[in-house]
C-alpha cells in the first residue's frame, strides 16, 4: 500500500504561484504512476495532471496546459504540481494520486484509474 500527504496549499492572489507536493510512504514510489486531481465547492472531482513513473512523460487537463506543470523526485518519493498565472476558478481542493504503471492516455483521467488518494489540500485563488 501507498499512504499519500499532499502539502503547499494556500491563499494566493490571482496570477500568484503555488508549488503543491505530495509525500509517498514505501519504497514503491517509482512503481507508480502519478496524478492531481480537484475538486470545487459543487463540482466533480477532475482530472489536473498525470505522470509517468519516470517521470519523462507527462499529461495535462486543457484548463491548466501551459500554467501547471508536473514533476517527481522518486529519490524523495515526492511529486510536486507547479502552478503558475492562477486564476480564481482553480480554487480546489487539490488531491493527489497513485495508479498502476499501465495506464496511460485517456485512462489517466478517470478517477477509477488510481488505487490511491491523499486526504487533500486546500488551494484558494483571490481575485
Amino acid at each position: 500500500q501507498v499512504q499519500l500527504v499532499e502539502s503547499g496549499g494556500g491563499l494566493v492572489q490571482a496570477g500568484g504561484s503555488l508549488r503543491l507536493s505530495c509525500a509517498a510512504s514505501g519504497r514503491t514510489f517509482s512503481n507508480y504512476v502519478m496524478g492531481w486531481f480537484r475538486q470545487a465547492p459543487g463540482k466533480e472531482r477532475e482530472f489536473v495532471a498525470a505522470i509517468s513513473r519516470s517521470g519523462g512523460s507527462t499529461y495535462y487537463a486543457d484548463s491548466v496546459k501551459g500554467r501547471f506543470t508536473i514533476s517527481r523526485d522518486n529519490a524523495k518519493n515526492t511529486v510536486y504540481l507547479q502552478m503558475n498565472s492562477l486564476k480564481p476558478e482553480d480554487t480546489a481542493i487539490y488531491y493527489c494520486a497513485a495508479g498502476g504503471a499501465t495506464i496511460w492516455g485517456r485512462r489517466l483521467q478517470v478517477l477509477s484509474s488510481y488505487e490511491y488518494w491523499g486526504q487533500g489540500t486546500q488551494v484558494t485563488v483571490s481575485s
